[in-house]
């Protein structure tokens, strides 16, 4: 039996926790939000939840924590729960954009005998990815199309004078590097991020960004090629009810990572 936290109780939190209701080989799961109130309105809805208002009070009765945040979460969590010897699964990948705070997390970990789980997300073919940098890869494209809903109250876009509202036609937002996306989008493209760390780095992984008026559904299409041939996959998903810049399928990712952690049977790259 092991314990949890979850740092985070929005929509990829609140799938995750009530995920943890089915899992045998957790007992608590416990839920830390920078609103209490709302860390305390989902543990009512658990038979396992405990919210709690400080990592601290938690830390030293847990196995892993779960950010499922934002960037700024796992700058300010990370180092403290990897020197406390806790496997740490991260959430919000765009903030390994940051190679330098990249570096002292795995070496933080390394020091503390821990380890640090990145989730797919929304995306397949992240396996593929991990087996085909043991060759040569030449070139990965991520073009992602959103709904103008899941591109609302995007300040770059704003500062360019985009009103996502407005377009009626499937429309390019953005072009440029994975570096430069997460940069402009920190809570739209996480996959970016994730794709490159596991494949040829943020500088190097190229990113188009489609606002599409006509689509309901967040699309991922991914392009990889090198020496060990061709991947392309496209994935459609659903975005959470609670929250239209989140696709489903990521909190679904980490559920699997979640079960995967504590299962024998351990499947894919």
């Amino acid at each position: 039996m092991m314990n949890i936290g979850i740092i985070g109780c929005g929509a990829i939190g609140t799938v995750l926790a009530k995920a943890v209701e089915d899992i045998d080989e957790i007992e608590k799961v416990y839920l830390l939000n920078t609103i209490s109130e709302k860390a305390e309105r989902l543990a009512k809805d658990l038979k396992k939840g405990i919210p709690k208002q400080d990592i601290n009070d938690f830390i030293d009765d847990v196995r892993l924590v779960v950010e499922s945040a934002s960037i700024d979460a796992v700058k300010e969590y990370g180092e403290f729960v990897l020197s406390h010897g806790k496997d740490f699964m991260v959430m919000s990948v765009g903030a390994f954009a940051d190679k330098k705070l990249m570096e002292k997390l795995i070496d933080t970990a390394k020091t503390n005998k821990c380890k640090i789980y990145l989730p797919s997300g929304a995306i397949a073919g992240v396996d593929g990815v991990k087996s085909a940098s043991g060759s040569r890869i030449d070139e990965i494209m991520l073009v992602t199309r959103k709904p103008p809903a899941g591109l609302k109250d995007v300040k770059y876009l704003k500062d360019k004078g985009v009103d996502v509202e407005k377009i009626k036609k499937e429309t390019v937002v953005f072009e440029g590097s994975a570096y430069e996306a997460i940069k402009y989008f920190p809570k739209n493209i996480n996959v970016a991020v994730c794709l490159s760390v596991a494949g040829i780095g943020v500088d190097k992984t190229k990113v188009k960004l489609v606002c599409d008026p006509k689509i309901r559904q967040n699309i991922h299409k991914i392009v990889v090629k090198g020496g060990f041939g061709e991947i392309t996959t496209e994935t459609k998903n659903f975005p959470c009810p609670t929250n239209p810049r989140t696709s489903y399928l990521a909190a679904l990712s980490a559920v699997a990572t979640l079960k995967k952690i504590v299962s024998p049977l351990q499947v894919g790259t």
